[in-house]
């Protein structure tokens, strides 16, 4: 059983098992055909006529860099937990909803791409650098291109939130340093020229993942979920 059938199973119950999956970093290695392990709907994304569908992947690389950035987790073991997967799907939920909805006015396909690249620049910063999330994507199986389609969809539910709910992806100066004098964070020993982006970078992607909670939260109520 791999690393996120063993987590998913736990989640939504024993009678849910996956095939293996191989783990070595360093040794060649085939990679399994995809298949779907989740399917959902919600009235954002057109109801049951247009079903959703998480591929085991895809989950498995999302489950991961939630693991990595979880300062309890065990990487030698190489392995994500339930409440990692259970994290993953429900943020990959919510992107996927946020990313539907309209934005007035719409943003660019310039503005997308810089706020799918800041994205994928604040992961990288909350997993300790670009190789961490390379070899998570290396772990399941994803390429490049695979990546960036989950970083857009990021973008594109970051890109509603800022416009559609409240400012979140440009905090000013003054709110920084506020941030950097007044509440815990992992800069708070620097000088603020010198982890100012950083710190920025650290407090968007708080309040991004908080935003998508919530709003996961609320959307409950109208969501259909199946465990393939």
């Amino acid at each position: 059983m791999n690393n996120l059938a063993l987590a998913l199973s736990l989640v939504i119950g024993a009678s849910f098992l996956f095939g293996t999956q191989q783990e070595a970093l360093a040794e060649p290695r085939e990679v399994s055909v995809d298949r779907v392990v989740v399917r959902f709907s919600a009235p954002e994304v057109g109801g049951a006529a247009y079903p959703q569908f998480i591929f085991e992947r895809e989950l498995a690389f999302e489950a991961r860099l939630e693991a990595l950035a979880d300062p309890l987790f065990d990487d030698e073991a190489k392995r994500f937990r339930p409440h990692h997967v259970q994290a993953a799907l429900e943020r990959h939920v919510a992107e996927v909803l946020l990313s539907s909805l309209t934005i007035n006015p719409a943003p660019t396909e310039a503005q997308v791409v810089l706020q799918r690249d800041k994205a994928l620049e604040i992961e990288e910063q909350a997993l300790g650098g670009a190789g961490e999330l390379a070899r998570a994507a290396d772990l399941e199986g994803l390429s490049k291109l695979e990546v960036k389609k989950v970083f857009r969809r990021r973008a594109l539910a970051a890109l509603y939130l800022d416009q559609m709910v409240a400012p979140m992806l440009a905090p000013t100066e003054l709110t920084l340093k506020r941030i950097h004098r007044e509440l815990r964070n992992p800069y708070a020993q620097g000088s603020f020229e010198d982890i100012k982006q950083a710190l920025s970078n650290w407090w968007v992607g708080r309040l991004l993942h908080e935003a998508v909670v919530a709003y996961y939260q609320n959307a409950r109520a109208r969501l259909k979920l199946d465990f393939l």
